[in-house]
């Protein structure tokens, strides 16, 4: 592990899971080992007085209002120029605002570099009604709520994603989404995809959402630019079972970047422990080195 050379920088998206127990496991000792420029954090659960300090970092967090649920947070090497979530700065997506206090979105402009970084924990959904069947399902079925719910957030948060991906190019700075997503893209991002085009984060409409948000003048999903159409990398394994060890998974924590930002990815790595015993969250950090960028932006 350890930092980037001195003409690149890199950024970690990490699910935690946690990060309080997160910390219990060692999350402490993997910031330090790392060594990264940008960890953009999900899943923090925990009040914002028992965040804690990183050493080395400033922090930007969201812990949210939903009492042991959500919560993003940036960390980054120098304090960010301006920080903007959804309680100081309300979405514009009219169909967000029931999300606002949810601690799901954050947004910070570095001062080191011209990057909006921003960070996502999407909303876990669940099968649509007509498609659960009680004795079949690990939850209670629910009527198709929480599937409607994430139908909503997905369509209200492109068009929010989209003005800000343009107000960050417009103020001349490349603009990176990190975070978990709750959905797999495509067929290399689920061990057992044939299976997985039943299950909630790779239904066909999920994907088609993914497909949307998508392309080569909006972004680019900068994993699969750099790793190819290949199996894998995977960022998830249940706790259940032999997942892990086997390596059965999937990949849900994306990084999404501007056209020249993409271009300037050069390095993916998952940082998954050598063993079920080393894991820090159900999640691995999700690590790309790109290579610095020039004042600018690539232009909207």
């Amino acid at each position: 592990m350890g930092s980037a050379g001195i003409d690149s920088f890199t950024v970690v998206s990490f699910n935690v899971n946690g990060i309080r127990a997160a910390r219990r496991r060692g999350f402490d000792r993997w910031l330090t080992e790392r060594s990264a420029d940008i960890v953009a954090i999900q899943e923090l659960r925990c009040p914002a007085g028992e965040l804690g300090d990183f050493p080395g970092y400033s922090v930007a967090a969201d812990v949210g209002s939903v009492a042991g649920r959500n919560g993003v947070a940036v960390l980054t090497r120098l304090p960010p120029v301006a920080v903007r979530t959804w309680v100081t700065h309300p979405p514009r997506a009219r169909g967000l605002r029931e999300f606002a206090t949810h601690g799901r979105y954050l947004e910070v402009d570095l001062a080191d570099r011209p990057v909006t970084v921003a960070c996502l924990y999407l909303p876990k959904g669940g099968l649509p009604a007509e498609r659960q069947r009680r004795g079949t399902m690990r939850d209670q079925p629910d009527g198709g709520a929480k599937y409607e719910r994430k139908q909503r957030f997905l369509t209200s948060f492109a068009r929010e994603l989209n003005r800000n991906r343009v107000a960050a190019l417009r103020a001349g700075r490349e603009f990176l989404l990190a975070g978990d997503l709750n959905i797999a893209h495509t067929q290399h991002d689920v061990t057992n995809w044939r299976a997985a085009r039943t299950m909630d984060g790779f239904l066909p409409e999920d994907r088609d959402w993914f497909d949307a948000i998508l392309g080569r003048r909006r972004l680019i999903d900068v994993v699969r630019r750099v790793h190819g159409d290949h199996a894998g990398p995977l960022t998830w394994w249940s706790w259940a079972g032999q997942s892990f060890t086997k390596d059965v998974g999937w990949r849900v924590d994306h990084q999404l970047a501007t056209p020249d930002l993409a271009r300037r990815a050069i390095e993916v790595v998952v940082d998954k422990e050598p063993s079920p015993a080393d894991r820090l969250s159900d999640h691995a950090p999700l690590v790309v080195t790109y290579r610095e960028c020039a004042a600018g932006g690539s232009g909207p």
